[in-house]
């Protein structure tokens, strides 16, 4: 049963000849193996700034569109979305303040000071309604969000929704998913 050097011996006729090229020389290897200090290349670079270009939309698009996946943590869960889609189903005064800004801007450049006290007395009286309107806002939005969700509701809903009534609406990100007037359950 010992093995004898006939039965070790590989049989010539089943061999192949050689590895089917030629041997590389030390020049072809050494070119071979050759890579530069440093990786980046400018089309490594350009495919990399493209990649994250097109990453980068598709997480704009995403949040713009409300996907949970790309929002931040501050809009992220159901409770936020609620805030969002009650905040935005209403009219809200506070959402003119820059509009009436840049009209009081305007007619600051009125060289007439009855015109540009009445504007700066308008302006602020239009800020106290816009604070009395978040200061409401908060208020109903923590009041619907406890009787969607009970008493286990997230802290700082209501100045979520008083800060998103400030923004313009065509401004909001995440865009608005309802129109004003819907019904928001």
């Amino acid at each position: 049963m010992a093995k004898t050097s006939a039965d070790s011996a590989p049989n010539d006729a089943d061999a192949p000849h050689g590895k089917g090229r030629p041997t590389p020389s030390r020049a072809e290897q050494e070119a071979a193996r050759r890579r530069p200090l440093v990786a980046d290349t400018k089309e490594a670079k350009q495919r990399q700034r493209a990649e994250a270009a097109q990453q980068r939309e598709k997480a704009r698009a995403g949040m713009a569109a409300g996907d949970d996946r790309y929002l931040t943590a501050r809009d992220k869960g159901p409770q936020r979305r609620f805030v969002r889609d009650w905040v935005d189903s209403r009219w809200h005064v506070a959402e003119l303040v820059m509009p009436v800004m840049v009209i009081v801007l305007l007619l600051m450049f009125v060289n007439v000071t009855a015109v540009q006290t009445g504007a700066y007395v308008a302006l602020w009286a239009f800020v106290l309604f816009a604070v009395i309107d978040m200061v409401i806002t908060s208020a109903r939005v923590k009041r619907a969000a406890r009787a969607r969700f009970g008493d286990r509701i997230e802290k700082g809903l209501g100045w979520y929704g008083a800060m998103r009534i400030v923004q313009m609406r065509f401004m909001r990100l995440p865009k608005p998913q309802v129109k004003r007037g819907d019904r928001v359950s």
